[in-house]
């Protein structure tokens, strides 16, 4: 009872040390209750007789005491120890009054001591409430939370995140609230984080990570953990990826001048590797390789003065001459003269002896002799070994089963022997194979009338009709192929006639075209000599059939073609016709003429805007289509080399998709093509069979040498009808099954559009005509037919071409003009006059009248002023006849829509200058 406990209380038990009170050695601490598990409280002190527990103010009972006595050995006093436990029940019992607490009362014969109060709770996580309702929201008594229930949420827990290497980062997390508080640790790849073992990493007071500096070991899944005596709570896992943004190393020196005389170019380039891009950091802004032009000093190799005059003759007999190495000196490491500097010789005067002078001279003569016999033999044997190969050539030329029965020699002379400037022809009539009828000068009433107003140049012709007998220019195709593949240099040709055209030439010439590529050959009249019948092809090749090896910058700018039999003897050159897709400029670009070689090497014949190293080959470069002037017929190519960042090609793009449409899905094809027609002809063959429509109007693109990827997007959609199906990887392929590349979606110009990329040097190279990207769409309906969206081709943000696609489909038809018909192909092989818009005596008139130069500058310079061609002054008057050369450019940039009326104009502008220079008689009219 109470009584009974507060009077045992008041009467110690003796043998306690006087003068002591007592000492707690062990207090009560505060605990949790877990569930219906009891706590124990102990206390310990020293001297004591008596402990008591009291609870919440009233003594606990001595039977719920369990005491131990010791003696501490130190001092010999004694101790007493005394566990009370406390249940659940007992406290759950007092609750709304107060807190449950617990306390120990200790006697000696000096007095009572108590120790320090110990809180009993029920431990538990309370509900959790958002913090906006917590003001509103009562706390949750301590009795209450009974249920260990761990339905709780974090109040804040970590977040995803990308940083720079050496950025810091703070990693937030608040635990639920629970009884006792959560403590908090922290995972790294389900590791614990110790800030004691590393000095970058610290946890601040409110729980939050803190990582001083980023590191890329610091790459990891981070977990927020707290747990109490109740339970162990885990927040979601946040990925950390520490990511290092690329960086360029130091340029390297600059290489050497690419040219070891005159100007050319050196380079330095630098790598994307201080540090390397990694964890998806961005890559370096900027070029990796700098051009700049650079002139070396052509080196001048020494040659020798004329010769000095002889010296007086000497007593011994001699005289004596000598020369310099002066004219010019070497310089810039060219080579010294070679061969002797002083010459002596044996002379006879007054003041030598005579007296063996018979002997000699005898033995001098004889050897002079010798000397001229053989001299003589050797020039014998050199001509009949020149004539041997001469006659060997044109047997290999000249096909001896057309010589029989093909042209006839074509005699012009003057119809009058006082006015031997007009030109008649003279018709052969032994040949009824075919005829070529009508006036070599235009009919009056024609449209292709050649005028010249207010001049004298010449007059009409008579009425009459000139009659031209030659063998058919359309003969049988296969008859030529079969006889012209015994032939070494033709078994390689393909045998379709897609991409060939050939025919039988002679003097008066003609013209090669391979329909709907802009490439033609022009064969001037004269330039086959006369007597002499050529078989004659032109080819364009695939890309794939032939090897161009390309070296460093350089690039394919045009397309490869032969012409040929190699090895024709041409009198004048004939010039080839082809596209190209450079915007050209000199301080851009470095432009060569290459050709192939007997042994298949390639070669550069000819640098232009430079001093063309021989007289063989010259190339006139306009806007789109470069015309080459070529005394020796073979495989040419056009290669460009870029000397700065600001060089750019042309790129033709072109979106084609399928014409039926029975599935649900649709594909949008776009190419990204060189800009010359022989390309666009084999993707509108290549599509035509895939059963493809054109469903936009080509556009150009002019991509520079930035190292920048090619950039394709689609963008607006009707998300209602339509949906992209494009992963997140894609691959670019060429029409041949070739992979154009792999690459990963960059940003966008909107937000997150389909985006696919061509790599830069696979459209640089040219190599690789036929690339393309396809878009695959999908219809969420099979009655939808209305497509609309935009497609976006860039390269640099801010200079692109967008297409906006809006058509129908099922039936829309609208672009299939540009697709230029098989009909409309033209002659591949035009012979004799009818392959030229001047006619033929005209022709002749105006070369006569125009070589020789003139007074007051009325010759041929003026005419190529005129034409815009003064730029090629020096080339045509390094051959015999410059305006020949002239009119042979007009045709072939002209043909077959140039515009004779301009021509003439330009013609009589010439007349005018010398009233007398076209004067003709009545009777030559």
């Amino acid at each position: 009872t109470g009584a009974q406990q507060s009077a045992t209380v008041a009467n110690p038990v003796s043998g306690a040390s006087p003068d002591l009170l007592p000492h707690f050695q062990l207090e009560p601490e505060d605990v949790y209750i877990v569930k219906n598990k009891a706590v124990s409280l102990a206390c310990r002190a020293t001297p004591a007789t008596q402990i008591y527990f009291k609870c919440n103010g009233e003594w606990v009972h001595q039977g719920d005491h369990v005491t131990q006595h010791s003696t501490d050995r130190g001092t010999g006093l004694p101790v007493m120890e005394v566990r009370i436990e406390v249940t659940r029940q007992q406290v759950e019992k007092i609750f709304g009054l107060e807190e449950y607490w617990c306390q120990c009362v200790a006697w000696s014969s000096s007095g009572t001591t108590k120790s320090q109060k110990a809180f009993v709770r029920i431990a538990c996580e309370c509900p959790w409430v958002p913090r906006w309702d917590r003001v509103l929201a009562p706390a949750a008594p301590p009795h209450l939370c009974a249920s260990p229930d761990l339905r709780k949420n974090f109040e804040q827990e970590p977040m995803a995140r990308e940083v720079s290497i050496e950025q810091g980062i703070v990693l937030p997390c608040r635990p639920p609230e629970g009884i006792p508080p959560a403590e908090v640790e922290w995972l790294r790849n389900e590791e614990l984080v110790d800030p004691a073992l590393d000095a970058n990493v610290y946890v601040t007071p409110e729980h939050s990570l803190v990582l001083r500096q980023a590191r890329l070991a610091d790459t990891a899944n981070y977990t927020c953990v707290a747990k109490n005596i109740v339970a162990r709570r885990r927040s979601a896992s946040a990925a950390i990826v520490v990511y290092v943004n690329g960086g360029w190393s130091t340029w390297t020196q600059w290489s050497g001048c690419s040219t070891s005389c005159g100007r050319g170019w050196q380079k330095r380039s630098r790598t994307c590797t201080n540090p390397t891009p990694l964890n998806g950091g961005a890559f370096c802004e900027g070029q990796n390789v700098q051009k700049t032009a650079c002139t070396t000093l052509c080196p001048v190799d020494g040659a020798w003065s004329e010769w000095s005059k002889w010296s007086v003759c000497g007593a011994e007999c001699t005289h004596w001459r000598s020369r310099e190495c002066s004219e010019p000196a070497p310089r810039n490491g060219g080579r010294e003269c070679h061969g002797p500097e002083l010459d002596t010789r044996n002379c006879t005067s007054e003041l030598c002896s005579h007296a063996a002078a018979g002997a000699e001279d005898v033995a001098l003569y004889v050897g002079l002799v010798a000397v001229a016999v053989c001299l003589v033999l050797l020039l014998l044997v050199g001509v009949l070994v020149y004539c041997r190969k001469k006659e060997g050539l044109d047997a290999d030329v000249a096909d001896s089963s057309i010589l029989t029965a093909g042209f006839q020699p074509v005699s012009i002379k003057p119809s009058k022997a006082d006015n031997p400037s007009l030109l008649t022809i003279q018709p052969d009539l032994s040949t009824a194979t075919m005829t070529y009828q009508g006036s070599l000068c235009p009919r009056q009433d024609g449209p292709a009338k050649l005028q010249l107003p207010n001049g004298h140049l010449l007059s009409p012709l008579g009425a009459g009709r000139h009659t031209l007998h030659h063998s058919s220019p359309a003969a049988e195709g296969a008859d030529f192929v079969a006889r012209l593949s015994t032939q070494s240099y033709f078994r390689s040709l393909p045998r379709g006639n897609t991409n060939m055209a050939y025919g039988t030439f002679n003097f008066l010439g003609g013209r090669l075209m391979i329909p709907n590529t802009g490439i033609s050959l022009l064969i001037p009249p004269d330039a086959i000599p006369r007597g002499k019948i050529y078989e004659v092809y032109l080819t364009l090749h695939k890309q794939e059939e032939v090897r161009l090896p390309l070296a460093g910058c350089q690039t394919l700018l045009s397309p490869i073609v032969s012409c040929g039999p190699p090895g024709v003897l041409l009198t004048r050159p004939a010039i080839l016709a082809m596209g190209h897709c450079v915007e050209a400029s000199a301080e851009n670009w470095s432009i060569r003429l290459k050709k192939q070689s007997c042994e298949g090497t390639w070669e550069d014949v000819l640098q232009l805007g430079a001093e063309p190293c021989t007289e063989l080959y010259y190339c006139q470069l306009e806007a789109q289509a470069c015309y080459v002037f070529t005394e020796q017929l073979g495989r040419f190519a056009l290669v460009g080399e870029s000397l700065s960042m600001a060089a750019s090609k042309r790129l033709k793009l072109v979106l084609f998709a399928p014409a039926a449409c029975p599935s649900l899905e649709y594909n949008i094809r776009v190419y990204c093509l060189s800009d010359t027609q022989d390309v666009l002809k084999e993707v509108i063959q290549l599509e035509k069979q895939l059963g493809g429509q054109l469903i936009g109007a080509p556009r150009v693109l002019h991509f520079k040498d930035s190292y920048h990827n090619l950039r394709l997007s689609i963008h607006d959609m009707p998300s209602s009808l339509w949906k992209s199906k494009l992963l997140a990887s894609y691959q670019v392929r060429s029409p041949a099954g070739g992979y154009g590349g792999v690459t990963l979606p960059l940003s966008p110009p909107h937000p997150s559009p389909p985006l696919q990329e061509i790599p830069f040097y696979h459209i640089w190279s040219g190599l690789q005509p036929f690339l393309h990207c396809t878009f695959t769409l999908e219809r969420l309906s099979p009655s939808t037919c209305e497509l609309a969206c935009k497609i976006w081709v860039w390269q640099v943000e801010g200079d692109g071409q967008s297409f906006t696609v809006n058509f129908n489909i099922a039936k829309d038809t609208r672009f299939s003009d540009w697709l230029v018909p098989d009909s409309e192909v033209g002659a591949p092989a035009l012979v004799g006059p009818s392959a030229f818009k001047i006619p033929f005596l005209i022709r002749q008139k105006i070369i006569s009248s125009l070589d020789p130069p003139g007074t007051r500058g009325a010759d041929w310079r003026t005419l190529a002023q005129k034409l815009n061609l003064d730029s090629h002054l020096s080339f045509f008057a390094s051959k015999p006849s410059p305006t020949a050369m002239i009119l042979n450019l007009w045709e072939a940039r002209h043909f077959p829509n140039g515009n004779l009326s301009q021509l003439a104009a330009a013609v009589a502008e010439v007349g005018k200058q010398d009233g007398a220079l076209f004067a003709v008689s009545e009777a030559e009219c």
